[in-house]
């Protein structure tokens, strides 16, 4: 798996350093400064509403959570998945590290310790209702689409793709509420196979994670209303769209807006082997970009300007996750035990005092 992102990783590259060579890196250059410091921190808000607007999709469904503390465990998770080479994968075990340690940077009172199993119950629910709206999301892109293109060349393996992406997340959602018991037959199985205690572990951490998930799942208005801000959130991600297009001195409407963003978020969900879906995003962007009569450099000047953005936003709050790390390695330093009195045996006399 390691080979395979890393060799994902070095075709992407390659793709996007093709894509810059090909449409002139001076072109590519002039339109990524034409959108200017006011243009460029317009983005950086935008995007800064949505991730609020996606806390609250978060908290909806996992309300025993406080707010911020999802805030800040949900823009931890993309930073890793943008920021750092990993897949999105990775972005997701580093997301759980962060909800069990967020608590620490919350106000005083206002958090609490979360331990693997409900970070990790809590992320597997965020990420099955933002699939949820990202497939209605998809629906109103390819509907935009095709309202502009009706012979458009995507609308027909975007469309394929969002069947196949509704299958996979029934059955994700079916392993949520069934993910105990399939646990424990997997233990069971392996019973003759593994050490005693370590089943015993399993077994019981499937009772709690199982106990977990119906907690959540038992309140399924929640989690609908979770889906629907993830629904809104993604429409605010096209919204940056059309700002940073805005600036960048290209017309578009906020339909094609959606329809680029929509489609292109489907394209990089299937490869989301890819870390930060090096090339893949800005071939995407350049060649939806086009159907739309927008000139290739300034479609790829938009997908650098939008790395630039997540960096921004991204290196900040990596470091900020590191200085959570130190201080729960600070606040689990176990006191140094004071020195016990002397005492004397009870079975020797005491010493008397010598003249």
């Amino acid at each position: 798996m390691r080979k395979l992102t890393i060799l994902l990783a070095l075709l992407g590259l390659a793709l996007l350093t093709g894509c810059t060579a090909w449409f002139g890196a001076g072109s590519v250059m002039k339109a990524i400064v034409s959108i200017g410091v006011v243009g460029f921190m317009a983005t950086v808000v935008a995007q800064l509403a949505v991730d609020a607007i996606l806390g609250l999709a978060w908290h909806a469904a996992c309300r025993d959570i406080p707010f911020v503390q999802l805030v800040v465990s949900r823009m931890i998770r993309d930073a890793a998945a943008s920021c750092l080479p990993f897949s999105q994968l990775g972005g997701m075990v580093l997301g759980i590290r962060a909800t069990c340690s967020s608590d620490l940077f919350a106000p005083r009172g206002k958090g609490r310790a979360i331990d693997g199993s409900e970070a990790a119950c809590a992320n597997l629910v965020d990420i099955t209702t933002e699939v949820m709206g990202q497939i209605l999301f998809i629906l109103t892109a390819v509907l935009c689409l095709v309202a502009h293109q009706q012979s458009s060349p995507f609308a027909r393996p975007v469309i394929i793709g969002l069947v196949l992406l509704t299958l996979g997340i029934a059955g994700f959602v079916y392993t949520q509420r069934r993910g105990g018991d399939l646990l424990k037959r997997a233990g069971k199985m392996l019973g003759h196979n593994m050490a005693a205690q370590w089943q015993d572990a399993m077994l019981s951490s499937a009772d709690s994670i199982q106990e977990r998930f119906d907690a959540i799942w038992s309140h399924p208005r929640r989690i609908m209303e979770g889906a629907l801000l993830h629904y809104v959130g993604w429409l605010g991600s096209a919204a940056t769209i059309w700002v940073a297009y805005y600036f960048l001195g290209a017309h578009l409407s906020f339909g094609g807006a959606v329809a680029i963003e929509g489609v292109a978020c489907g394209i990089m969900s299937v490869s989301f082997l890819v870390p930060a879906g090096l090339g893949v995003q800005e071939a995407a962007y350049i060649t939806l970009g086009s159907a739309f009569g927008i000139a290739p450099s300034i479609s790829l000047g938009l997908s650098l300007l939008r790395r630039g953005r997540e960096l921004v936003i991204g290196i900040p709050m990596l470091l900020l996750w590191q200085a959570m790390e130190m201080r729960a390695l600070r606040h689990k330093t176990p006191a140094q035990p004071e020195e016990a009195p002397a005492t004397v045996p009870a079975n020797k006399p005491a010493k008397p005092p010598q003249d």
